[in-house]
């Protein structure tokens, strides 16, 4: 997305007759064949939108030219639509509320924007918010994505041994009437299993497949895979990295936005589809509600560490939140950089590790009536 303002003439972008709107983006981040508006396309709206109005550049002129620059058929209508609702009177926020594709903090944000004259900050701030939940997205990617394929690999290894390899052994020994170690018969089972339930196996697989999809909105079911998640060796703490990096970084947003610490927990709430951090945020509303601090409703919560809670308290007493929240989101941004590189340090030796040791087994499982064989020969 690109755009030019070398033919604009500039206009002050304090002017309260542009009001209009997209709404709830990060609800759905991905639909099938692009239709949504997701998070890279978000990161590249608002900070041509905030450096267009930085420019002086009215709101309307700005989505026009922004329009413009669009390829996409379906994302041009929705940054025309939203111009359209501007032109009849509607305000930015309400106008992006009404394309369906702008979380409610996104909607709240623009907002506080519109009434303050600080639209253009607001922009640049979830510029930023975007910028960087798009880096956490390609870490989380980069640290995974060498590890699924070895596993891939090992499977696809392993199934095809125990379908052609073992048994062209196991003809070998049973021509030769050969008693197999206990290894050996283990291994010939295993491919009898598979040769005769391998496709049912793949079925169930599959099924499993769209069953996640099925049951990804399922309460149920998202508590039962996060908690997992959360106890998982290795990948659990940094899934809990993850979130609350997330976390911090939606509240530093929404207190430069100057909104109230009870609505940004309970937006950060709907944001976030983490249930252990919903969980958590809950009981910390229900806390503020009965009149402690936001500081004292995190301790005993596992996923808030002392030096969060600590720095917050502080934030309260020296009325710095917005300060100390923008420091914290630095602090995990590149604390979960950091890990995400180790996490993908530490598991490649283990994957090659666990891979090895199941090649290794079923080549011993196969030599182990070969020496036999060649000690009866000779």
């Amino acid at each position: 997305m690109a755009f030019k303002i070398e033919n604009t003439e500039p206009q002050k972008s304090s002017d309260k007759s542009f009001d209009g709107g997209i709404e709830s983006i990060l609800k759905k981040e991905i639909e099938i064949f692009g239709k949504s508006f997701g998070s890279k396309k978000k990161q590249y709206f608002y900070q041509e939108l905030a450096v267009l109005l930085k420019a002086g550049v009215s709101l309307k002129d700005g989505l026009g030219l922004i329009s413009e620059s669009m390829k996409k058929k379906n994302d041009k209508e929705r940054i025309e639509s939203v111009l359209s609702d501007l032109i009849q009177g509607a305000s930015f926020s309400d106008s992006l509320k009404k394309t369906g594709q702008f979380s409610e903090y996104e909607i709240q944000s623009l907002k506080i924007g519109e009434e303050t004259g600080n639209i253009d900050r607001i922009c640049d701030e979830l510029g930023v918010y975007y910028a960087r939940k798009n880096e956490q997205n390609r870490v989380i990617v980069a640290a995974l994505t060498y590890p699924a394929i070895v596993l891939c690999t090992a499977m696809l290894v392993v199934v095809f041994m125990l379908t052609y390899v073992v048994p062209m052994f196991e003809d070998i020994f049973r021509q030769n009437n050969m008693e197999l170690p206990f290894l050996t018969q283990v291994v010939v089972k295993l491919s009898y299993l598979l040769k005769a339930f391998g496709f049912y196996l793949l079925l169930v697989f599959l099924g499993l497949l769209v069953s996640v999809k099925f049951f990804a909105n399922n309460p149920l079911y998202k508590r039962v895979v996060h908690k997992v998640l959360l106890k998982t060796p290795l990948i659990g703490p940094f899934v809990s990295k993850v979130y609350m990096a997330q976390f911090i970084q939606a509240v530093a947003l929404l207190t430069a936005s100057k909104v109230p610490m009870l609505t940004s927990i309970e937006m950060v709430s709907e944001m976030i589809g983490f249930i252990p951090l919903q969980e958590s945020l809950e009981r910390i509303k229900r806390s503020i509600v009965l009149g402690s601090s936001l500081s004292e409703s995190m301790k005993g919560d596992a996923l808030f560490d002392n030096r969060i809670i600590s720095l917050v308290k502080v934030a309260e007493e020296t009325n710095q939140t917005e300060y100390v929240f923008r420091q914290l989101n630095e602090q995990f941004s590149q604390e979960l950089l950091t890990q995400s590189k180790t996490l993908s340090t530490v598991m490649e030796p283990l994957i090659i590790l666990i891979v090895g040791g199941l090649v290794a087994v079923l080549l011993v499982a196969m030599y182990l009536p070969m020496f036999q064989l060649s000690s009866v020969i000779g």
